[in-house]
């Protein structure tokens, strides 16, 4: 298949580019490069890989390579509250607007899969999993963005969503900045943490399991069409001071102090149901632990302020 992937060089693009040529698509990827990234360098001897330098929000860049593609994957974006909190317009004219110019120049038979966020569940009941049932509260702009966009894609045809589960692991273009990654950083750096609200819980999912679940859906395409699918690890609905006493298994002299006077400013708490995805035959491969420990190596070798705000 000819795939175009939008914002191919950030933190999930740079590894899912690998596995679709692996699969033997044909791979277009347009990313502005903002960041300097160099991740997707070792691809350039691949003859089915192409890379265009554009804005994603350009028509005049974007509409013909959007009429060349057999399935669209549009992960540009500002991925985060803080960074759109930031940048409201950006997150508005990167997040919305942009996909929403892929949706009206494609063609009903051209597939896309796009990645959403788990962030719309926003605070949750105590012990009730969130399905993909489940009434949409985002609390940040970043979410309402997504919740938003999702609908507008899901009203098509020939459209799949991914509420991705907060995602971490080691990827080329590196991001410190998400929860896992961070909480991990501060245990090799500094050995110490002050946890505010350590009860709220997310959803994990390792940076490779969720490049392997756009190859998923591309393989069962017809099967999974029309609807959206959490994606995360299921044995992963924890606690931050249940992630914290995962990465104290790896570096034991990690020190957790709680503070019961500030508040998160992220108020997002829920468990989520991954069910929907499981029944068609995925599954995570990468633990928690297993992340943990790579990102630990990973650690000894970068320095954070090359990676600290990234997509």
């Amino acid at each position: 298949m000819k795939i175009l992937v939008t914002g191919g060089a950030g933190y999930i693009g740079s590894v899912l580019v690998g596995r679709l040529l692996e699969e033997g698509h044909e791979v277009t990827v347009v990313d502005n490069f903002r960041f300097d990234q160099s991740a997707l360098l070792r691809y350039c001897c691949e003859p089915r890989f192409e890379v265009v330098k554009a804005d994603v929000r350009d028509p005049e860049a974007m509409v013909p390579l959007i009429k060349k593609a057999d399935a669209i994957l549009p992960l540009a974006g500002l991925v985060g509250a803080p960074i759109c909190a930031r940048d409201p317009i950006g997150a508005r004219t990167v997040n919305f607007d942009a996909v929403q110019l892929i949706l009206e120049n494609r063609r009903r038979e051209q597939w896309i899969v796009f990645p959403s966020t788990n962030s719309g569940y926003g605070v949750g009941e105590k012990d009730i999993y969130c399905t993909e049932e489940t009434p949409l509260r985002p609390l940040s702009l970043y979410g309402r963005l997504k919740v938003d966009m999702e609908k507008m894609v899901l009203d098509q045809d020939n459209t799949v969503t991914f509420r991705f589960a907060t995602v971490f692991g080691v990827s080329p273009r590196m991001r410190i900045g998400l929860i896992v990654n961070d909480f991990t950083y501060r245990a090799v750096r500094d050995k110490f943490i002050v946890l505010f609200e350590p009860h709220f819980k997310r959803n994990y999912l390792h940076v490779r399991d969720a490049a392997e679940a756009f190859i998923h859906v591309l393989n069962n395409f017809v099967a999974m069409k029309g609807q959206p699918y959490n994606v995360g690890l299921s044995e992963a609905n924890k606690s931050k001071l249940e992630l914290c006493h995962e990465i104290q298994k790896v570096i034991p002299d990690f020190h957790i102090e709680i503070s019961e006077y500030s508040k998160d400013p992220d108020q997002r708490n829920y468990i989520v149901s991954n069910a929907r995805i499981e029944a068609t035959g995925f599954k995570p491969k990468h633990s928690l632990l297993m992340g943990i420990k790579e990102m630990v190596k990973a650690y000894e070798m970068i320095a954070s302020n090359e990676y600290m705000v990234m997509r």
